[in-house]
């Protein structure tokens, strides 16, 4: 696998004077100077870094004992704990490149994953075993006795962790390794066909563990992950946290309720959520009950967290909110510092160091400030490709009249006159009425002005005169006696006239994905249907 990664093209642009101190390499180091701090706590218990290190080297050294070379592959299907953790770091140990896989997959779709990603060892929790089972028939690239439990021994080598383990030692042998080799492979989470894998290398990994610690994702940080290890978004504060020897209390599946009384317990510093958390959190009826005077900064991504939200948050939880928009794949990132900049609480900041984000039309051609087309990006950190697929890397690929490579988000944007940067939709959500675009995140708004509104969705339906026209799907607050028609008379009376809503209908919730994005195609699927017979 070196050889192939090797030959993939590198867009990220050229860094003067770097230097690479592997993770595998550099968190050694700490297991000899700070052996009895506090590493890893999950549900069950707690890891020293001297025992998180031990724990990892074992893994590392038994991966390798059983053939391991550098790039290979190791997947893992497993909730948040801290053997986890201890695998993730083992196989970086041993050279290997992690696939962290999803649970909330279907059968279908895992298989082509584990089948895609050329994994010669897959390692599964007792928590996943209903859904490793429905697979483990189509599996052919994984033998049977490179199946191991984690937390149980009921796979198809008969061994949970400790047993494949044995006596293993412990000795510190990381692998060496290069900027161009693999670090993991993350697939994203399409619902129809083999998601893509998105390949990650060194030097992808290494610039954003160096650059987060500006963050204060430290070794005083204390960072509460509550959102999975497959997903790019927990990786982003996770890892740096543990580069620069800081703590990561580790939430199997989470909880409002049980976040805040972890956050008060182990006095957290950090914490990287999605948007429908901040909801939930602050929606708790005893959320102003918890100590939370810990906290130092919060961090937000996945989706655009909304202006309302950001409010409350900033006034009712201590700490800082920093956004952080950018694709899995890389090549573009900002930050909005939310207590710095309270008047661009719409937008999602400026772009990082080292980060360019130009808009296009359709025609790829570049816009003006101001203008509103696709987001295109740049920066230090950009995937090497997705793994086996050279024509959907190449589709996504924006070259600039300079001869530069941006990656294309398929996010429609804006930027204002100060550099920051304002999404207004997803390229393929967009609504077009009559002619005219219509950017659902602008009829959101004013739908949750209302006071009966909790969440809210705006969808394009089919229509015989427009071709297609808004409708807001609508969770109102408990308690509410809002009518449908007095939240759709309330919105319309502020819209313009080419954005008015065709309707307003009440859901009890939104379909989300496993990190909080609204699935809008999920919605919409029903009304348009009957448009595909």
């Amino acid at each position: 696998m070196r050889q192939t990664v090797a030959a993939m093209p590198n867009y990220a642009p050229a860094l003067d004077h770097e230097t690479m101190d592997p993770i595998g390499h550099h968190i050694q180091g700490f297991a000899r100077s700070q052996g009895e701090k506090r590493a890893l706590t999950d549900e069950k218990g707690t890891l020293t870094w001297d025992q998180m290190i031990s724990r990892s080297n074992r893994i590392a050294n038994r991966l390798r004992a059983d053939g391991l070379q550098t790039g290979d592959t190791v997947a893992g299907l497993s909730e948040n704990s801290n053997d986890y953790m201890c695998l993730y770091l083992g196989t970086l140990i041993a050279g290997g490149c992690m696939v962290p896989l999803s649970g909330m997959a279907s059968g279908e779709a895992l298989a082509l994953m584990v089948e895609d990603c050329d994994t010669r060892f897959l390692f599964v929790s007792e928590k996943n075993l209903p859904l490793f089972n429905e697979i483990r028939d189509q599996l052919k690239r994984v033998q049977p006795a490179q199946r191991i439990g984690l937390g149980t021994s009921d796979v198809d080598s008969g061994q949970d962790l400790d047993t494949w383990l044995g006596d293993t030692g412990d000795e510190a042998q990381p692998a060496e390794v290069t900027m161009d080799d693999p670090f993991n492979i993350i697939y994203s989470s399409g619902t129809t066909g083999t998601p893509k894998g998105i390949l990650h290398d060194y030097r992808f990994r290494q610039r954003q563990l160096i650059r987060l610690a500006n963050f204060g994702l430290d070794g005083d940080a204390i960072n509460l992950v509550s959102t999975p290890l497959y997903s790019n978004t927990t990786l982003v504060s996770a890892l740096p946290t543990l580069y620069h020897g800081g703590t990561l209390v580790l939430m199997g599946k989470f909880n409002a309720h049980r976040f805040l009384e972890l956050a008060e317990e182990h006095r957290v510093t950090h914490a990287m959520l999605v948007p429908v958390q901040y909801s939930r959190i602050m929606a708790e009826p005893d959320f102003d009950q918890f100590d939370l005077s810990s906290f130092k900064l919060k961090l937000c991504t996945s989706a655009p967290l909304r202006s309302n939200v950001i409010a409350e948050a900033m006034k009712r939880w201590p700490g800082n909110i920093r956004e952080v928009y950018g694709l899995t794949e890389g090549g573009i990132s900002t930050t909005l510092d939310c207590a710095a900049n309270p008047t661009k609480w719409d937008s999602v900041g400026v772009p990082t160091e080292g980060a360019e984000i130009r808009i296009i039309d359709d025609n790829g051609k570049e816009l003006p400030q101001g203008e509103i087309g696709e987001i295109v990006g740049r920066a230090i950190s950009m995937m090497r490709g997705y793994y086996h697929r050279e024509q959907q890397t190449k589709d996504m690929l924006w070259t600039s009249p300079e001869g530069l490579t941006f990656y294309r988000s398929g996010d429609m944007g804006r930027m204002d006159e100060d550099g920051f940067l304002y999404i207004l939709d997803r390229r393929k959500d967009m609504i077009i009425s009559g002619g005219f675009n219509i950017y659902a995140v602008d009829l959101e708004k004013v739908l949750l002005e209302h006071p009966a509104v909790a969440d809210v969705a705006v969808i394009g339906i089919p229509s015989e005169h427009w071709g297609e026209t808004p409708l807001g799907l609508v969770v109102r607050r408990p308690g509410s006696s809002a009518t449908e028609e007095d939240i759709l008379g309330f919105a319309n009376n502020k819209l313009g006239k080419t954005q008015r809503l065709a309707g307003v209908e009440f859901r009890d919730d939104l379909p989300r994905s496993t990190i909080g994005k609204v699935l809008k195609r999920e919605l919409r699927e029903p009304y348009w249907a009957d448009q595909k017979k």
